[in-house]
C-alpha cells in the first residue's frame, strides 16, 4: 500500500515539473509570451512574460537560465529567495534576479497583479524549471 502512495505522489511531481518545464503555471496564474528574439550573444535570447496573478496566488520555487528582470505592473508581489528575507514589491517597482537564483512569487494583496518578467537566458532551456520542495 506504502508503494503505492510513493508511486502516485512521485507522478503528480513529476507531472508538475513537466508542466512548469514546459511554462505552463499553475491555474490561477496566467503567462502570456510577449516576445522572444535571439540576442547580438550566440546561443542567448531575450524572453518577455506577462504574468498574471490571482488574488493569493503563487508560483513556487523555481530557478532560470539566465538572469530575470520583475516589473511589477500592478498589484503587490512578494519575492522569496533561498537563503534570503523576502522582498516586497507594488506597481512600478522592479526586481534583478541573478541566473541561477530560486525564487518564488506570491500576489499578496487583495486584488490581481501582474508582472513583466524580462529573461535573458541560455537559447533552447526551459525558461523555467521548477525545484523540488524540501522536506
Amino acid at each position: 500500500m506504502k508503494q503505492i502512495h510513493v508511486a502516485a505522489l512521485l507522478a503528480a511531481l513529476l507531472t508538475g515539473a513537466t508542466a512548469m518545464a514546459g511554462h505552463a503555471a499553475p491555474s490561477d496564474i496566467k503567462r502570456h509570451e510577449a516576445l522572444r528574439h535571439d540576442l547580438d550573444t550566440p546561443g542567448r535570447e531575450l524572453v518577455q512574460v506577462r504574468v498574471d496573478f490571482a488574488p493569493g496566488a503563487s508560483f513556487g520555487m523555481h530557478t532560470h537560465p539566465g538572469v530575470e528582470v520583475a516589473y511589477v505592473l500592478e498589484g503587490t508581489l512578494e519575492y522569496s529567495f533561498e537563503g534570503k528575507p523576502p522582498v516586497t514589491l507594488k506597481a512600478g517597482q522592479s526586481l534583478y534576479i541573478p541566473a541561477g537564483q530560486a525564487h518564488a512569487a506570491h500576489n499578496v494583496g487583495k486584488d490581481n497583479a501582474a508582472e513583466l518578467a524580462t529573461y535573458l537566458v541560455e537559447k533552447g532551456k526551459p525558461i523555467v524549471v521548477p525545484r523540488p520542495a524540501k522536506p
